[in-house]
């Protein structure tokens, strides 16, 4: 059905689901997972060229949108916004693992064939927003102390302390693999666990 609607009404239905998320509907933020998954993953996919790596990025790009939802201008379309979010992350990757890959220089495309050109200007939340983040970040620590002390630590250093993937094993002294599939497992849940918060505020 959603795949029927015209750019122009996806766009306002995005819009109504921001406004419910951000007068702290929690569990709204779950349509809007459901619904660009597969596109982030797509664009992710081309760039970095890898299932794994796409699938933690894909993640990756939910939470921050997640944690940054204030700063989404309505003016522009929450996809184009969502897909920028995406394309900083997978930037950051490849100056990390200076891999070879798909030029930022070329457009992506969004799934209805319009294109979508990567702009590496950095749009992050200034230190102004700091009450809205502090808030949302507040929601983040609330879901993370609900899991498992193995995968609170994960997220405390992936999000809290912004380690590379790099970093964390290393701290930690497991490889990287073993790394991966745990922060995968970690997202999952602190998903889960952000949807289900609302019913015990």
């Amino acid at each position: 059905m959603e795949k029927d609607l015209k750019p122009s009404a996806r766009a306002d239905e995005d819009k109504a689901i921001i406004a419910r998320i951000i007068d702290g509907d929690d569990k709204a933020f779950e349509s809007l997972v459901q619904k660009y998954r597969k596109s982030v993953y797509y664009l992710v996919f081309k760039i970095v060229r890898n299932a794994d790596d796409a699938e933690d990025l894909t993640q990756d790009s939910f939470v921050k949108a997640y944690s940054f939802i204030h700063k989404f201008d309505p003016k522009y379309a929450f996809s184009t916004w969502l897909f920028k979010i995406a394309t900083n992350n997978c930037i950051d990757f490849i100056r990390r693992r200076k891999m070879q890959t798909l030029s930022i220089d070329s457009p992506q495309n969004f799934d209805d064939g319009s294109p979508l050109y990567i702009q590496i200007q950095d749009r992050g939340p200034l230190p102004s927003d700091s009450l809205l983040l502090k808030e949302r970040r507040e929601i983040l620590t609330v879901a993370i102390e609900r899991l498992p002390e193995r995968y609170r630590n994960l997220l405390h250093m992936r999000y809290f302390d912004e380690l590379s993937y790099e970093e964390v094993a290393e701290r930690l002294r497991l490889p990287m693999g073993t790394i991966k599939a745990q922060l995968h497992r970690a997202r999952e849940l602190l998903f889960s666990e952000i949807a289900g918060i609302q019913k015990n505020l």
